[in-house]
């Protein structure tokens, strides 16, 4: 692993748990020497990306992180434009709603709403979804091109619960059904007891760039609800590409 990525490593390590770590829990969870550790923490420090307490010596991000994420939104606003989708999704259906955005490494959840009841399903932020065994996954392998969908259909595909889907068969089933409805399903793939609905943001080339996703306990689901998450969740996923692009035309086709 190169430096940069090394230096992700630890920003990432900062951004889940506790709000404030110690170097020697930092240097053990990530792998490295405590010298590297700290010499990446000082580079990090002089960026605004990590702070240092003075008092405590704990490190935890700091205001280059937000400054960054700021940047990003004014240029693309995807935060922006969905977020009031995603709240009013999650009052229609008083369950959670969780939004992903694509990148290299995946879907990442940048938006949860969690559901007012105290049976619910909870969500994390910066949570990189596995394709293959969740909604929000499979419904954008469905619309995204064509050698994304191929490469994890290559596998592997690890196992996190009994029900998650184990073979590209399978799976490739699940992608095609996703397409034809212009939504998915997944019953407890990636957490038991989890049942989920999700649908594709579509880009201006008409390839998903995000997802957003209706997740509730696999118990408080009654017959027809399933079809009117659907229905619901295809909506809204449509209601924020075109406030990002305008409205859209045919799902994307394979590039020349």
């Amino acid at each position: 692993m190169g430096t940069v990525g090394k230096a992700i490593t630890l920003l990432e390590m900062l951004g889940r748990g506790e709000p404030e770590t110690a170097l020697a829990d930092l240097a053990r969870r990530a792998g490295f020497d405590k010298a590297t550790t700290r010499r990446l923490l000082v580079s990090l420090i002089a960026h605004g990306l990590v702070e240092q307490d003075e008092a405590t010596r704990l490190y935890r991000l700091g205001a280059g992180v937000a400054r960054l994420a700021l940047m990003r939104e004014a240029q693309f606003p995807f935060l922006r434009m969905a977020v009031p989708v995603v709240e009013a999704l999650a009052a229609e259906t008083d369950e959670t709603v969780h939004l992903s955005e694509y990148s290299k490494r995946g879907l990442i959840t940048v938006h949860v709403v969690e559901s007012t009841r105290a049976n619910r399903v909870s969500v994390q932020l910066g949570e990189v979804l596995p394709m293959h065994a969740t909604a929000s996954g499979i419904a954008f392998l469905a619309f995204t091109e064509e050698h994304i969908r191929d490469a994890v259909l290559a596998g592997p595909l690890p196992a996190f619960t009994p029900h998650t889907i184990g073979d590209a068969k399978t799976l490739a089933e699940h992608i095609a059904a996703a397409r034809a409805r212009g939504h998915s399903t997944g019953s407890q793939g990636f957490e038991e007891g989890v049942l989920s609905v999700a649908a594709p943001i579509l880009g201006a080339d008409g390839f998903a760039i995000g997802i957003i996703a209706v997740a509730a306990p696999k118990v408080r689901v009654q017959k027809g609800d399933i079809e009117r998450y659907g229905a619901s969740v295809a909506a809204a996923a449509r209601d924020i590409s075109e406030r990002l692009f305008g409205r859209q035309g045919q799902p994307g086709r394979k590039r020349a």
